[in-house]
């Protein structure tokens, strides 16, 4: 499935599939219990941040992944990660996910070889419609016979 640079550069602005996500109570109450974290049974832990948009888009690992001309066997790594919380989430609160492609670069390492590195946004939006949280995460794509 290689791509060629062209194509590699069309991914940018590509939307990410989103759907929704609510925060709730049990799951609060376990992953505050697994992190060892004090619950108010209000607000949310901020790794829900990350878990929301994670599990919250409506495409697959494997989905992703073949948008960017490449599946798991092919040996795609974690790059970067940000997250911005631009205010607590609430526990029972329900946010709409979307995202999209944001960046998609080409590189050649001496011992490496050829590689690309994807990165996309997502984000959370409240009932309102404001951005309460976002994350960026990239993918490096080793390209084997590239």
């Amino acid at each position: 499935m290689a791509m060629t640079e062209s194509e590699l550069a069309a991914i940018v602005g590509t939307p990410i599939p989103g759907g929704s996500y609510t925060v709730e109570p049990y799951v609060d109450w376990l992953l505050n219990d697994v992190v060892e974290s004090p619950r108010d049974g209000r607000v949310a832990h901020p790794l829900f941040a990350y878990v929301a948009v994670a599990v919250g888009k409506t495409v697959s690992w494997d989905g992703l992944f073949e948008i960017c001309g490449a599946t798991a066997d092919d040996g795609p790594m974690f790059g970067e990660h940000e997250t911005v919380l631009e205010r607590p989430l609430l526990v029972g609160e329900t946010f709409t996910v979307g995202g999209e492609f944001i960046s998609a670069e080409r590189k050649r390492g001496q011992r490496t070889g050829v590689f690309d590195i994807v990165g996309f946004r997502l984000s959370l939006t409240d009932v309102d419609g404001a951005t309460v949280a976002s994350t960026y995460n990239s993918i490096v794509f080793p390209r084997r016979g590239a």
